[in-house]
């Protein structure tokens, strides 16, 4: 089981995320989105396609940018559709 935290709040938790370019991508159904609110960031990945971001409320922190997602994924990345990533540096995952 792959868990992901913030100030000991889950923010996802599943057996079997993808793993891309070192990345665990979260099926949205183990998110809790609860904590997440939209981003007006996005990022161009050459193969990826465009990523929209996720910020989180967690207990009086704002984290801007904590995840990351392709709702519209080129052809090569549309296993990870919609499945979410978290910076390594702004989370605890275990």
């Amino acid at each position: 089981m792959v868990k992901v935290t913030y100030r000991d709040e889950t923010l996802a938790e599943d057996s079997s995320p993808v793993v891309v370019e070192g990345n665990y991508y979260f099926p949205p159904e183990s998110v809790n989105k609860s904590l997440l609110t939209p981003s007006d960031t996005s990022t161009e990945c050459a193969w990826k396609g465009t990523a929209s971001y996720y910020s989180a409320q967690i207990r009086g922190d704002t984290v801007k940018d904590i995840a990351w997602y392709y709702a519209d994924p080129k052809t090569k990345a549309s296993h990870i559709k919609d499945h979410v990533a978290f910076y390594k540096n702004k989370v605890t995952i275990e």
